[in-house]
């Protein structure tokens, strides 16, 4: 899963960004609002935003008010230390779909983040299934007819976004941003070697390519499988 945190605080993006890497999510750290609106309007392919208020320039508020005026509509968990009821209120009504504030618990933010993910692909479980795949976000265990397979980070977090989004179809370059996001140099086949990983591990079927596009999870196998 692909994060974009806005935070200006150096100390605590930092220890956010340290709390979520086991947790195998790609998080993107931008520190000021207008460079985070353009992110979000550029279309980028972000699975959730954790967005700070307190930002310089263009505030968190706006930030959020523009980005869901133009379409946007990415899962966005607020930090604040406006704590008032009435700021709150405010948040949500321009758009956040959960609110935290500061200074708040890690397990918490993890908790939340969770949930929001969940909610946004229509899960009222924590665990995705699928062809005999079972994956839990929050304990990083993957199992398949039972038995327990292990996985990469990179390819437990490409085979989340797959099941995550069975039956849809994403291209090299959006699943290159999702698992490794802006800040590595990545080999030109790197999505093609986790896919190949992937489908030696639980079944060559598993994820198929779509020629000239990209790849797809299907929901259910196709009549070549059978």
């Amino acid at each position: 899963m692909r994060i974009l945190l806005v935070e200006d605080d150096p100390s605590l993006a930092s220890g956010i960004r340290l709390a979520l890497k086991p947790e195998h999510y790609t998080v993107d750290h931008l520190a000021d609002g207008a460079t985070a609106l353009a992110a979000l309007q550029g279309g980028e392919p972000f699975d959730a935003v954790i967005l700070d208020l307190g930002l310089p320039g263009l505030d968190g508020m706006r930030v959020l008010e523009r980005a869901r005026h133009g379409g946007n509509r990415v899962p966005v968990l607020v930090l604040t230390a406006r704590d008032a009821v009435d700021d709150r209120i405010a948040g949500l009504d321009a758009g956040a779909d959960d609110y935290l504030v500061k200074p708040f618990e890690v397990a918490e933010l993890k908790a939340r983040l969770r949930a929001l993910l969940r909610r946004s692909q229509g899960q009222a479980s924590p665990l995705l299934e699928c062809r005999g795949i079972r994956l839990d976000p929050a304990s990083r265990e993957v199992s398949y007819r039972g038995e327990a397979v292990t996985l990469s980070r990179r390819e437990f977090t490409l085979l989340q976004e797959f099941m995550g989004h069975p039956g849809r179809v994403f291209t090299r370059d959006t699943l290159t941003r999702l698992v490794y996001g802006w800040e590595e140099d990545v080999e030109s086949n790197a999505i093609e070697v986790h896919v190949h990983h992937l489908r030696r591990k639980f079944f060559p079927g598993l994820i198929r390519t779509v020629r000239g596009i990209g790849y797809v999870l299907d929901r259910a196998p196709q009549e070549a499988e059978a």
